[in-house]
């Protein structure tokens, strides 16, 4: 049995602009060369992630779900800060980059 999640084509209504994506990011995000893909994690049951790839790195993009959610649930902004609390005390963190509350990046915030 394989536990690693691969990144796979975008599921069906859970697409994001990759146009908007890519602007914000390399506006963001300092040394970023296009052109950017964008794939899928295909497991988990929460908050959506997906696979980044420009020329020179990979990152990973995290949103709530598609629809109606809880107000509390699936806070981006929470996650984020959390995150970059931790980062410097626990080095096997992930880095986060950017957090945007602008839906006209990817729909939500």
């Amino acid at each position: 049995m394989n536990f690693n999640d691969q990144a796979t084509a975008i599921r069906q209504g859970e697409e994001l602009d990759p146009g908007k994506v890519e602007a914000f990011l390399q506006a963001a995000v300092p040394g970023l060369a296009g052109p950017l893909t964008v794939r899928q994690f295909p497991r988990g049951f929460s908050n959506l992630t997906y696979l980044l790839s420009f020329k020179n790195r990979d990152l990973v993009l995290r949103r709530p779900p598609f629809g109606t959610k809880a107000k509390t649930a699936h806070d981006m902004g929470r996650e984020y800060r959390i995150l970059k609390a931790l980062r410097p005390v626990f080095p096997y963190c992930p880095e986060p980059l950017v957090y945007t509350e602008d839906e006209a990046v990817i729909g939500s915030h």
